[in-house]
């Protein structure tokens, strides 16, 4: 596939602490997105030489922010290209293919949605472990609950968007609970969406920085929080 069929889209990734991984995460994407911005999120280690090497832009922060704080910033830099129409967002611990991606920014090219939010669990999620696919459960209900959206899987970094939405979206939650705040952001707009199957490599490299479980208290905690104090504002 030649770079120039996509030229006119970013792929965001975020990383943190992914030196052993991100460059072949990035090799991967740049076969078919030639524009690719790593935001790497306070790595210790050489997470942001290795994307840098694979051909990324790289931005780094000075100190760990948070998932969502990472893709605030790699939105910004992805908006600033007059030419960007379609944004991806994308993890960097290489569970994601970069085929779901392509075909997710051609439906966006359909002109048919605003929004596409890949789900595990309308595709593939071999090897994802009990708890961890209770976790991920959870954290779809109570999106659901949240944005009125019925997503079958709130949590996955595999999503692609219009320029016109990633204008509007505003990620305020630096924490994990940014995906449950981007799909509240979808039914807000009335932005145009569709939820399509996508795989997730799980490995043992990717399993070992999952969430912890009572990551979806901290998740409804801030979900909480920011409905609060958004009503009173």
């Amino acid at each position: 596939m030649k770079q120039e069929a996509f030229g006119d889209t970013w792929v965001v990734v975020p990383a943190f602490q992914e030196e052993s991984v991100v460059g072949g995460v990035v090799t991967d994407l740049r076969g078919a997105f030639p524009n690719v911005v790593c935001v790497d999120d306070g790595s210790r280690d050489a997470s942001a030489a290795v994307a840098a090497a694979a051909g990324a832009r790289v931005v780094r922060h000075a100190v760990n922010l948070g998932q969502g704080a990472a893709l605030r910033t790699g939105i910004e830099f992805a908006l600033l290209d007059p030419d960007a129409r379609h944004l991806v967002t994308f993890d960097g611990d290489g569970q994601h293919r970069v085929g779901d991606a392509v075909r997710m920014v051609e439906l966006l090219r359909t002109g048919t949605y605003d929004v596409v939010l890949g789900s595990r669990f309308l595709g593939d999620a071999t090897g994802i472990s009990r708890g961890r696919r209770a976790l991920l459960r959870t954290a779809a209900v109570l999106t659901r609950l949240s944005s009125g959206l019925p997503v079958t899987d709130a949590h996955n970094g595999l999503r692609a968007m219009s320029r016109a939405f990633a204008e509007k979206v505003e990620i305020t939650m630096s924490g994990m609970a940014h995906a449950s705040e981007i799909t509240a952001a979808v039914a807000r707009l009335g932005a145009r969406w569709v939820e399509v199957p996508v795989t997730i490599d799980y490995t043992q490299y990717s399993l070992g920085k999952g969430q912890h479980p009572i990551n979806s208290v901290n998740i409804a905690f801030e979900l909480s929080v920011n409905q609060f104090f958004g009503s009173r504002g």
